[in-house]
């Protein structure tokens, strides 16, 4: 086990920013403090082949110039996925978010915490080695209330696990939602279309949402709509032509115990036979299927196309601060958010 610190390059402030690359006797992946962004993941398949299975840029400047997504493999906080018509209300207060997706907030608005400097230190436990990343986001920051003290670890341990673990504390009552936003494609040839991969997901039911993909409040059974059924595994292709727009929707994923980890999805892959299991003691997980990589740039000058990566963000639920019904989101003043997920390897 061994973690390596590069010079990723300098932002226009004269900031540098480095590259993290943490390897055990099997795979490995880099991590950099800007954005707290992982920037590749190198597994075998079945054959022995190593080959980088997430997408991303190949250079700092990809990611800073970056705007309005893809949010290739970025932490992203205040709030992760969506808050509709850009507002919310708490402690009889309204707040006013950036309208950044329509009418809408996404992923903390215009300046993300993937656009943002964090301060990192190594770590090392017996079994892993690891990267953890601070940053103090202050009252006002896109919108929202509170001083809140970020802390983002990410670490690789002798089981081919990668863990990703989020804590943050506040000094006034706040909404918080973390996600990472890694783009998977297990064939590790990025040209390639995700609809051979299968694809379970632990949930019985997922969040009905409007056309610009905010909740309505409603629960919908996946025994209603088949096309969103994956308890058991099936090909993500099978029934995308069934989904308007494509999947891009949060699964309410069934917990063995409130707070506890529990599987949120396995993927399999039959071409390279790498395999991915997904735990998380988050409510959700919002499942997207690259719908909108159309154009994007991606790693040696490829320009993706639609549906060549997808996403497992674990999260709170989508626009939670306006849905009583919901898991809060609320962190307070004196309570630790705590948050942990885990990418499991397998070829």
């Amino acid at each position: 086990m061994k973690i390596k610190r590069t010079r990723f390059g300098v932002l226009s402030t004269g900031e540098k920013v480095h590259l993290y690359t943490i390897k055990n006797a099997d795979m490995s992946f880099s991590v950099t403090n800007f954005g707290c962004t992982i920037t590749s993941i190198i597994v075998p398949s079945k054959n022995g082949v190593k080959e980088d299975i997430v997408l991303g840029y190949s250079d700092l400047t990809g990611y800073i110039n970056s705007h309005g997504g893809p949010y290739y493999g970025a932490f992203i906080g205040r709030f992760a996925n969506r808050i509709g018509g850009s507002t919310f209300k708490l402690n009889g207060e309204t707040y006013t978010l950036d309208s950044n997706d329509g009418k809408n907030m996404l992923h903390g608005g215009f300046m993300g915490y993937d656009k943002m400097l964090f301060e990192a230190k190594k770590i090392k436990t017996d079994d892993s080695v690891g990267v953890r990343f601070t940053r103090k986001s202050k009252s006002g920051e896109q919108g929202f209330p509170g001083n809140l003290l970020i802390e983002v670890t990410y670490s690789l341990n002798k089981k081919n696990e990668i863990l990703l673990e989020y804590k943050a504390w506040t000094d006034k009552d706040t909404p918080v939602n973390f996600t990472n936003h890694t783009y998977f494609n297990l064939t590790g040839n990025f040209h390639n279309k995700i609809f051979d991969h299968e694809l379970m997901l632990n949930a019985d039911s997922y969040l009905a949402v409007t056309d610009d993909l905010i909740p309505t409040g409603q629960f919908t059974s996946v025994d209603k709509d088949k096309a969103f059924d994956f308890r058991k595994a099936k090909a993500i292709g099978k029934d995308f032509a069934k989904v308007k727009g494509g999947y891009d929707h949060n699964f309410v994923i069934n917990h063995i115990a409130k707070k506890e980890l529990s599987v949120c999805a396995a993927v399999y892959e039959p071409t390279s036979g790498r395999s991915m299991l997904v735990s998380t003691n988050q409510p959700g997980v919002q499942f997207y299927a690259g719908g909108s990589l159309v154009g994007s740039a991606g790693k040696f000058g490829q320009i993706h196309q639609a549906n060549e990566g997808f996403c497992l963000e674990t999260q709170q639920f989508p626009d939670a601060p306006n849905h009583e019904n919901f898991p809060s989101c609320i962190l307070r003043p004196g309570e630790e958010f705590y948050a942990q997920t885990i990418y499991g390897f397998r070829w």
